[in-house]
């Protein structure tokens, strides 16, 4: 919980595309805009030779330099190397991207001429960083403390790996919660009344799908079940529009642009446009001038086109409602509402297909669909820290584990000893045996998953037993506990019944995953510093480059509309121009004292010119500047 005197507590919806923070302010939950006015922020962060773009700036950068611009580190996080995903999303991403220590995807780039390695957790820690800087602009205090939504599919590993990401961010993440769930606080707020409500969350963005059927009654928000894929989103979308225009213009033009990183990436964003304006109109162009060998693209796409090319992924989202109705034991008939949250549920089709599945029942659209969820991430970070008003202290909510959890048994088989959709926090016990004759030690393998055989299931961790009395096989008793937190991180302890020998695991330290550990995370939390400092003084020399141009120019401008001013001054002027401007050019990245030097050698040239033209001792047009000059020296040095 967060405790008083150390900030505002936020909620953040970290989203594999796009990303959006909201606090308590003005007696209300409100989502903060960034520092370009849009209430929601790109998860990209893009490096040049000089500096390192966070959220918008970055995006902006995409088609610049697309090897260098980072995106969809959600789809990574937690995940190994040679897991299909990252394999499969590998061959679409414009960046590279390596096998790191145990297995762990490194992404390459090119920073300040240097080959950089970044892992997920520090990209995604970036963008984090980002969020709690525009929330800060925005509330005027510092942010210590935040609720970080994740997808309900996640599994132990990506929890982790995210819960790593706001420790580098210097984010104290007060607790992680399942994006539908806080969807539906953020609906339940407003909606919830007297009489129970069962409501279905189809939580679809851009890089992950979510379904959860709760029941909303008062300030009560009980989760009953949750399904979906941590795959599948609007980015999966775009890649079947990508590839459908990739093969049309290898048919047209006999070139082959997929292994052109930056035509990939021109032709994604128009493809991404494209997807967009197919929710309000039944057709739409795509018109990319040059995009590869001086070759136009100019076709056209269809709504019809569009849905043929994903109806299976579409067929999935209803397979994954069907499951989730299933798993809370409701009838579709008693579903009282459908609500819609992230981006792509704004896909006609999929509100066509969940319309006629919930025979002719509307989608509720109250809420807005990219901001639902860090409203409610929001409201809980309110609770927590003691802010908001009575009716979110007394929100109460129950969420559910997603992922079966449980030791593997002899044979090979899953022993579950958590089911999948268990109210959480919660512990369960279970009492195992020895599998062998004087069996002196035990080795206990925790797994998540729904597979029969435990090794086709995610080997979260394991430990062992020592020291047990000898005894013959089945004669030995243990008893097993799994403890999940509110945060959904599992801890596994083991005891021999008898002897009262224990030892546990808190799958948090269980490094043989890729998960970092705590002199990784130390180095991260550094780096992270380093290059916010870094950011910082590159803003300064930029502000200050910015700051002694303009002087040059106004100096410049001015006197040639000055009258009574003798030819050679003129001359005089000009050529301190020409010269500053050559300077410029060849001093981009001077430090802020070479710029405030040249301020002043300017100033030396032209102070002296102006005053003999006044003979007043009022202020002149020089003093005026050197009084802003002034200004601004003192705003940007150290």
């Amino acid at each position: 919980m967060a405790g008083e005197g150390e900030g505002r507590a936020i909620g953040i919806d970290l989203g594999t595309t796009y990303s959006c923070v909201a606090a308590w302010q003005h007696n209300r939950i409100e989502i903060i805009a960034n520092d370009q006015g849009n209430r929601t922020t790109p998860s990209y962060v893009a490096f040049t030779n000089n500096e390192r773009f966070i959220g918008e700036a970055a995006r902006n950068q995409v088609a610049s330099a697309p090897t260098n611009n980072v995106f969809d580190a959600k789809r990574l996080i937690g995940r190994n190397f040679n897991d299909p995903m990252v394999q499969s999303d590998m061959k679409l991403w414009p960046f590279k991207v390596i096998s790191g220590a145990d297995d762990k995807p490194m992404i390459m780039v090119t920073y300040k001429g240097v080959e950089k390695q970044f892992s997920a957790e520090e990209i995604s820690s970036m963008v984090l960083s980002k969020m709690k800087d525009i929330a800060e602009a925005y509330l005027g205090s510092s942010v210590k403390n935040a609720v970080v939504t994740v997808p309900a599919y996640f599994n132990d590993s990506q929890r982790h790996a995210t819960k790593s990401a706001g420790d580098i961010a210097g984010l104290n993440i007060v607790r992680i919660i399942n994006e539908p769930t806080a969807a539906a606080i953020a609906y339940g707020l407003d909606k919830g009344g007297n009489v129970a409500k069962n409501v279905l969350i189809f939580d679809l963005g851009g890089g992950t799908f979510d379904v959860s059927v709760a029941t909303i009654e008062t300030d009560i928000i009980e989760v009953k079940a949750i399904a979906g894929d941590t795959h599948l989103g609007g980015q999966d979308f775009d890649s079947r529009m990508v590839n459908h225009f990739v093969k049309e213009f290898e048919s047209k033009n006999g070139k082959d642009i997929s292994m052109n990183p930056r035509a990939i990436r021109r032709l994604r964003s128009a493809c991404e446009r494209a997807k967009r304006m197919l929710s309000s109109t039944s057709e739409t162009n795509i018109e990319i001038e040059s995009l590869f060998e001086g070759i136009d693209l100019f076709s056209t796409i269809t709504s019809a086109k569009f849905n043929d090319l994903n109806m299976d992924l579409f067929n999935k989202c209803m397979e994954l409602v069907e499951k989730c109705l299933s798993d809370a034991k409701v009838e579709k008939s008693s579903v009282d509402e459908v609500v819609l949250v992230g981006g792509s549920s704004r896909i006609p089709k999929l509100q066509e297909m969940l319309k006629e599945f919930f025979d002719g029942k509307e989608a509720c659209k109250t809420i807005n669909p990219d901001e639902a969820v860090a409203y409610g991430a929001a409201v809980l970070a309110a609770k927590l820290s003691g802010e908001g008003n009575e009716k979110m202290q007394n929100v109460v909510f129950v969420d559910v584990t997603p992922l079966s959890l449980g030791i593997s048994g002899s044979g090979d088989v899953m022993c579950v000893i958590i089911p999948r959709n268990t109210p959480i926090p919660t512990r369960m016990e279970k009492i195992v045996t020895t599998a062998k004759d004087n069996q002196t030690s035990a080795a206990i393998n925790v797994y998540e998953g729904e597979r029969s055989r435990a090794t086709d299931n995610n080997l979260l961790g394991a430990f062992s037993l020592q020291g047990i009395p000898e005894a013959p096989k089945g004669v030995a008793d243990f008893k097993v506990g799994f403890d999940i937190d509110e945060n959904g991180i599992l801890t596994v302890s083991a005891e021999h019944v008898g002897t009262g020998l224990k030892n546990m695991i808190s799958i948090t330290s269980y490094k043989d995953k890729g998960r970092l550990s705590e002199e990784e995370k130390e180095r991260m939390v550094k780096d992270a510093e380093k290059y916010k400092r870094e950011d910082e003084e590159f803003r300064k020399k930029a502000e200050a480059r910015s700051a002694l141009e303009n002087y040059a120019y106004d100096m410049r401008n001015t006197t040639r509309c000055a009258a009574g001013m003798g030819s050679a001054d003129k001359k005089k002027i000009e050529k301190a121009f020409e010269s500053t401007m050559k300077w410029l050019e060849s001093n981009k990245l001077a430090t802020v004292d070479a710029f405030k030097e040249k301020m002043e050698e300017l100033k030396r040239i032209y102070d002296p010119i102006v005053s003999k033209m006044h003979h007043s001792p009022s202020p002149s047009a020089s003093d005026k500047m050197g009084v802003s000059i002034k200004n601004w020296i003192q705003s940007v040095m150290p």
